[in-house]
């Protein structure tokens, strides 16, 4: 009768290693590897948040009596220029009037863009929407601003009517803390 031969093989060898222990060291140097890589591009993340002075302005108030009517008045925010103008009645009423024309690229009424109550006052962040120059009052088609880089044009209610911006000036997030102060941010 022939005899079976059972051929086994020693995974204690020095040829093979215990793959229990080498499974536990490829782990263990993947996860180093993965917390050296976090510490690495922590700083680099880090200091993409905003500076702390920034941050210090979150919302700043505003005296709105060192507005005279018919003038603007550019504040700093955030490191951007907000313009908080104080538009007459006849702007007032070609802006109203010019709620449903056709010509506009981002259809917002001016009563969206203000107040109820406030109505006078409008509150843009003076960046064009284009490609971040400061507009200028006064020299636009709309009686609003001109954007001297690409000849954006807007209206007095920082609705863009003609050239290459796409949106309108935004309007930030502000409220009146009185009839005489407006909080934004």
């Amino acid at each position: 009768m022939a005899e079976s031969v059972v051929h086994t093989q020693d995974t204690h060898s020095p040829e093979g290693g215990d793959p229990n222990r080498r499974d536990f060291i490829h782990i263990a140097a993947g996860a180093a590897a993965v917390g050296a890589g976090v510490m690495i591009a922590w700083p680099l993340i880090n200091q993409m948040n905003p500076a702390a002075d920034t941050l210090a302005l979150a919302s700043i108030e505003f005296d709105l009596t060192k507005v005279q009517e018919g003038q603007q008045v550019v504040i700093k925010w955030q490191g951007k220029p907000v313009f908080v103008r104080y538009r007459t009645p006849a702007e007032l009423q070609r802006v109203i009037a010019d709620d449903n024309a056709s010509d506009l690229k981002e259809p917002q009424t001016d009563a969206e863009r203000t107040k109820p109550g406030h109505e006078k006052y409008l509150v843009v962040v003076g960046s064009c929407t284009h490609l971040g120059c400061v507009p200028t009052f006064g020299a636009g088609d709309y009686g609003g601003w001109f954007c001297p880089c690409h000849g954006s044009h807007y209206d007095a209610s920082g609705r863009i009517r003609k050239g290459p911006a796409p949106l309108n000036l935004v309007v930030p997030d502000y409220e009146f803390a009185s009839d005489t102060r407006v909080k934004i941010g």
